[in-house]
This record gives structure tokens, C-alpha cells and sequence, in this order.
């Protein structure tokens, strides 16, 4: 059965993120054995519609196309709440609203990739430090830090959160006082976007904190070919795809 497709993130008011979405969105269509696929995006937040109304929108649009079957892609890191819940209740609604027009399929988020840390292998071997830090947004959900925990201990490096603790001060802080004096900071984050910017705010705080230390900032994840072999793979788990 033909299916299209829907990235669906988190929405920024900063232009970049969805830039970067848009760009994946075509990354992922080029994974399509038929140019006919669609590929389409949406967002959770700061959008003027509701997501169900914009998932609503989306599968019409496919319905007029033929398709039958749509497929949610959630560019999420986390199981925070947005991907437990409001995701989920969203796509209930639309759901409730479509009938048995057409099959809604909401596939696993990105973070629960049982090897992502894949992606962060080459970036971690080429920046030459002492000690690694995984910086992640964290979630106040019980459990959510359990996948960031996981990709950590399996690359061997620390772990810090932008939102809750341990906050990327006091981690480079117990590292310093340990004794390292490279330390390179690796944002999990998907894009680039406002926080990104304020992490690399934070870490020319640190710079001036500890002087004596040399830190490195490597980029986040980014709209890559391997980032939407990711999404395919999620997309498409134990399928025949035939578009």
C-alpha cells in the first residue's frame, strides 16, 4: 500500500530548525523507490494550526493523491511528554476524524534508533579531548533520560542536560576537578536552532571560568544522509515498502 509521509517536530520560532527540517524532509523523499511519494512536514508548537489540523490537512491532500496509508515520523530525541502524549492525542483527533478513509501510522520517534549513537561516532573520533560531555535537553518525565544514559555509556563519555540536572556547568566543574583539561561538548540536539546558540554561549562562559581548560564545541546532529537512513529505517521496520 502506498504511503505518504509526515516529519513532525517541534516548531521554533528561529527560521533554521525548519529550514533544516524542510531540507530533511527532501533527504527522506530521495529514500522513495516512486517520485510520487509524499513527504510533507508539520510541527507540534508555534504553528498558526493545531497539529491535528495541519496532520488533518496533510492526509487529505494525500487522499486526493491516492494514498491511503499515512505514516508520522516524530523528530523527537526524547520520550518526553510531547512524544508519550501530545503527539499521540493529536493524531487520535485526526484519527476520530478521518474514519476508515485512511490508515494513520505513528511510527517511533527518532531517539528510540537502536544505534544512533552511530551518528555520533565520526564526530567524537575526529575532535581530539580528553573526556566527551553528551549534552541533551532532558526531560522532567520519569524515565525519558534512560535512552541518553544508554547512548552515553555505550560511546564512553558524560553525560549533561540543558533543563534539569546535571547541568553542563556542574558537569565540566567535577570534570576540571578531576583532572581533565580537554573537554568537548556534543550537543544532542537535532538542529540548530536557539539553543544551540545558547549552549555555545555557556561554553564561552566556560572558557572564561577555567581558563586553563580547552573545550570544543561540536555541532548538533544536523539534516544529514545518515540522519534521514534513520528516519527511513524507523519508517519503513519490518516492511516490504513499495512506496
Amino acid at each position: 500500500m502506498p504511503s505518504a509521509y509526515l516529519l513532525v517536530s517541534h516548531g521554533s520560532r528561529d527560521p533554521r530548525p525548519d529550514i533544516a527540517v524542510q531540507q530533511l524532509a527532501k533527504l527522506v523523499s530521495q529514500k522513495l523507490p516512486n517520485r510520487e511519494n509524499l513527504v510533507g512536514t508539520a510541527t507540534l508548537e508555534v504553528n498558526t494550526c493545531p497539529l491535528h489540523q495541519q496532520i488533518y490537512d496533510f492526509a487529505q491532500t494525500a487522499l486526493v493523491l491516492g494514498y491511503k496509508r499515512l505514516k508520522i515520523l516524530p523528530l523527537f530525541l526524547l520520550p518526553g511528554v510531547h512524544v508519550m502524549t501530545d503527539i499521540p492525542a493529536e493524531v487520535e483527533l485526526v484519527k476520530a476524524a478521518l474514519g476508515q478513509d485512511m490508515i494513520i501510522d505513528l511510527k517511533p520517534y527518532v531517539g528510540s534508533y537502536g544505534n544512533l549513537e552511530k551518528l555520533l561516532t565520526p564526530t567524537i573520533a575526529s575532535i581530539k579531548a580528553e573526556v566527551s560531555i553528551l549534552l541533551a535537553h532532558g526531560s522532567r518525565r520519569s524515565g525519558s533520560q534512560q535512552p541518553v544514559e544508554t547512548m552515553a555509556s555505550n560511546l564512553g563519555v558524560a553525560v549533561a542536560y540543558w533543563s534539569i540536572s546535571p547541568n553542563l556547568e556542574s558537569r565540566v566543574t567535577e570534570l576540571v576537578v578531576a583532572g581533565y583539561q580537554q573537554i568537548a561538548i556534543l550537543p544532542y540536539f537535532l538542529f540548530t536552532g536557539g539553543i544551540t546558540d545558547a549552549i555555545a554561549q555557556s561554553v564561552e562562559k566556560l572558557k572564561l571560568q577555567f581558563p586553563e581548560v580547552t573545550f570544543k564545541l561540536a555541532p548538533p546532529l544536523g539534516e544529514s544522509t545518515e540522519l534521514a537512513n534513520v528516519i527511513w529505517d524507523l519508517a519503513t521496520e519490518g516492511e516490504k515498502v513499495f512506496g
